[in-house]
């Protein structure tokens, strides 16, 4: 029905060639990275596993006129990046120039500012619409799934939507004294930034980690959970009706937290270059070779996650509260994926954004977020497709 080509094999890349090989929708695969060896890897597990051939290419994904020429020599349907959010940019000007469609699983980030937001991207509207191509932001889980949590929830619950809470705990144990479940260059800025919050038509900002609550996480129990800003939010801002407040919370526990507060406190969090020996180096980009490679977490990692959203309204009148949530148990995603269940939950969702585009469910022209379209197909397939999910009324 389709041919694809991914771009980025990470730990999220693995799950997504894994769950695209899967899944019939995809006729061909194009496994692109700078690092041609993940893509040897990831080759070698579909055809021991599944008895199937992807084809695999080297690219920079910093270098448009690169992307150019391989999009046009692969020719896909669609192009999906699971490269950093600092590439964004340059995937979809490439994805323009040879007018395919775009997929990403997080918004734009600037390699030289610990900021994200999607200004940049939205900028890009009026091209992809003339172009007559679609570009899907944030198919991960979070942003992403959680997304369409809202979207359903407005769609089957509410009239309207007057506050939100978006909850993300991992409760998995890796076994080292510190490490990060993605890329820690990008989780390690998320994570140090100053927190956000959007009430009553304003952003309010934070000290990082200054508001905690506890929150009883079904399958895992009662976690701290801190507030932090995340994309999503700035999207559903302008999507959801009536909304009035919103917020996201992360689970840390204390451990992550000393070990971050120490290496803040000595510069290695640092996205400038310093002096070092006659070299410069980026403080965070030299931490991030120290650290384990999150996609080799996967064997190590036991444990669940549990994210979902809350969202509190009026329905004929009535208020009421509803948690929407799913559960992914790191164990089980490693036997199906070789990943542990943070990849597993950013790739799924990937792979069905990409699905929902392929098979005409969701399609556009410009630039959308995910709940600009009908959640209940996405809904659907995450059932289908590894990542159930349950709905409690509060």
């Amino acid at each position: 029905m389709s041919d694809i080509l991914i771009i980025g094999a990470g730990g999220v890349g693995r799950v997504v060639v894994h769950k695209c090989v899967q899944d019939a929708t995809f006729d061909h695969i194009t496994l692109a990275s700078r690092r041609l060896s993940s893509c040897e890897l990831y080759q070698k597990e579909v055809k021991e596993r599944y008895n199937k051939e992807i084809d695999i290419a080297k690219v920079d994904a910093d270098d448009v006129p690169a992307l150019v020429a391989l999009i046009k020599k692969v020719k896909p349907d669609m192009v999906l990046n699971i490269a950093l959010p600092y590439q964004d940019l340059t995937i979809m000007e490439a994805c323009l120039q040879a007018k395919v469609h775009y997929l990403d699983t997080a918004n734009y980030e600037h390699p030289d500012s610990a900021k994200f937001e999607y200004k940049e991207q939205w900028a890009y509207h009026d091209r992809f619409k003339k172009a007559g191509i679609l570009a899907l932001l944030g198919s991960g889980f979070d942003p992403g799934v959680t997304n369409v949590f809202c979207a359903y929830a407005q769609k089957h619950y509410f009239d309207t939507i007057e506050t939100i809470d978006i909850l993300d705990c991992n409760a998995g144990d890796h076994g080292y004294p510190f490490a990060t479940n993605f890329n820690p260059e990008i989780n390690l800025r998320e994570v140090s930034s100053k927190g956000r919050y959007w009430e009553n038509g304003k952003w309010i900002e934070t000290e990082p980690m200054e508001i905690k609550m506890v929150w009883d996480y079904p399958e895992i129990g009662k976690k701290d959970s801190y507030l932090l800003y995340h994309e999503e939010m700035e999207s559903l801002i302008k999507h959801i009706k009536g909304l009035k407040r919103i917020r996201f919370f992360m689970t840390f526990g204390e451990s992550y937290l000393t070990h971050m507060k120490c290496l803040e406190n000595v510069g290695m969090l640092g996205i400038q270059k310093v002096e070092h020996n006659g070299c410069k180096i980026v403080p965070m980009q030299f931490l991030k070779t120290l650290l384990p490679d999150p996609a080799t977490l996967g064997e190590r990692t036991k444990g669940k996650t549990n994210i979902g959203i809350v969202a509190k309204g009026l329905k004929d009148g009535t208020e009421k509260t509803i948690y929407i949530y799913n559960i992914c148990d790191h164990e089980e995603t490693y036997k199906e994926t070789l990943s542990q269940a943070v990849s597993y939950t950013t790739g799924v969702p990937a792979m069905i954004g990409a699905k929902m585009m392929m098979q005409g469910k969701w399609m556009g022209q410009g630039v959308f977020n995910m709940e600009q379209f009908d959640p209940d197909p996405f809904m659907d397939a995450l059932k289908n497709d590894g990542l159930p999910w349950f709905v409690k009324e509060l």
